[in-house]
């Protein structure tokens, strides 16, 4: 089996622009965020190749000089999926493609390697993506950040074998209850990975865009929409805290956490 991990990095992002050169400091000094995210893919066992595909020459130049493996994509991709829709184009032959985002470099490696287990175990899905189960420590957090009008951690529900329901920006399901800070929750945050078999992500900038991904503006859902079996992988943290890099304000969050803290 082979597998390619894309990087999707964008230099315009509309809640954070030039989001993948900011840096963020660490117990090995400072590095930017696409570099972070490039020690993570590299950390991931199993791999084949590993990319960074972006339209924007500052990041390209940037990667390129830590060493990365760059794939200049198009200006014209919505989201990281078409992004890495580009690269499979571009780079046939792999067996399994994995987006993983260029703004998550808490990523740990066994959650990539899990996925990737996951969808090889499942001839029937088209895409798999990681969910770690919640403690009312996170839960707290994800209403706190609703109420405060912020755009939190996305949840997912999955039925039997794993199938996706749903992902939401709420948090769902509802359960009307109050949790102990630790105590394990039917919640489950829905980790941004995804590994993909190469025919689907090939096919998904031809589908329709939906009302559900419009409204939650979630790239995931144009799978669900559109018909498409969307597997659900539980992971586990062990000990390790994750949190993507959404907001400025999210740069002291995730640089505590690389210290330890």
């Amino acid at each position: 089996m082979t597998v390619l991990i894309a990087i999707p990095a964008r230099y315009a992002s509309t809640r954070y622009p030039g989001k993948p050169l900011v840096t963020l400091r660490g117990p090995d000094g400072e590095k930017t965020l696409i570099r972070r995210s490039w020690d993570a893919a590299m950390a991931v066992r199993g791999i084949s190749r590993v990319v960074v595909a972006t339209d924007d020459a500052r990041i390209a130049d940037h990667a390129g000089g830590f060493g990365a493996e760059v794939v200049m994509t198009t200006s014209d991709a919505r989201n990281g999926t078409e992004r890495c829709a580009e690269v499979a184009a571009l780079m046939p032959g792999f067996d399994i493609i994995v987006n993983l985002q260029g703004d998550a470099p808490l990523t740990p490696a066994w959650f990539v390697e899990d996925l990737v287990d996951g969808l090889n175990a499942d001839p029937d899905a088209d895409i798999a993506t990681p969910v770690l189960r919640c403690d009312g420590r996170a839960v707290s957090g994800f209403l706190a950040d609703r109420r405060a009008g912020r755009v939190g951690g996305t949840t997912a529900v999955f039925g039997a074998g794993g199938r996706a329901l749903y992902f939401s920006k709420e948090v769902i399901p509802y359960t009307g209850k109050d949790y102990a800070p630790d105590d394990p929750t039917p919640v489950f945050h829905h980790v941004g990975v995804y590994a993909y078999r190469p025919a689907a992500l090939m096919a998904y900038p031809s589908w329709p865009i939906g009302p559900l991904e419009t409204l939650e503006g979630l790239e995931q859902l144009r799978f669900l929409e559109n018909g498409r079996p969307v597997l659900c992988v539980e992971v586990q943290a062990k000990g390790r805290q994750f949190w993507e890099l959404n907001n400025p304000s999210d740069v002291p969050v995730i640089e505590a956490m690389l210290c330890g803290g």
